[in-house]
């Protein structure tokens, strides 16, 4: 369980089954297919380790991020956290928390992959180390 903050609003979230159906029922999409898509998204093919300074790296990174598709895996984790409990449809949920949003805060786009990541891959090295066998 993590929490988030939504300016002065904290929102808990947990990566837990019932965010996998509850993702499913509202985007018709699959939360995990959607996550790994988040996370390939970012990866832009500049190499950050030999310039961690390359500002060209970070605008073309931040360029290919879905930001909506963060707001919606959270959406999915704080529905999830409230379990049994009424909870509203995202766009409401959006409503009332999208004026506080702050997306250069990287911490708030980091608690929302971290959460999912150990939440749901808890044996391997989150998302990368859960799929990266596979391409042995």
């Amino acid at each position: 369980m993590k929490e988030l903050q939504f300016g002065e609003k904290t929102v808990p979230i947990t990566a837990s089954a019932p965010a996998l159906l509850y993702y499913r029922q509202e985007f018709g999409a699959d939360l995990i297919g959607d996550m790994t898509k988040m996370i390939s998204d970012y990866d832009t093919g500049g190499d950050q380790e030999e310039n961690p300074e390359a500002t060209t790296s970070d605008a073309l990174a931040l360029g290919n991020i879905n930001f909506l598709s963060f707001l919606q895996l959270a959406w999915a984790m704080a529905k999830a956290y409230q379990y049994g409990k009424p909870f509203p449809k995202f766009e409401t949920w959006l409503n009332d928390y999208g004026e506080d949003i702050d997306f250069s805060d990287e911490g708030f786009i980091i608690d929302i992959v971290e959460e999912a990541t150990t939440g749901f891959f808890r044996q391997n090295q989150g998302v990368r180390g859960a799929f990266a066998s596979r391409r042995k």
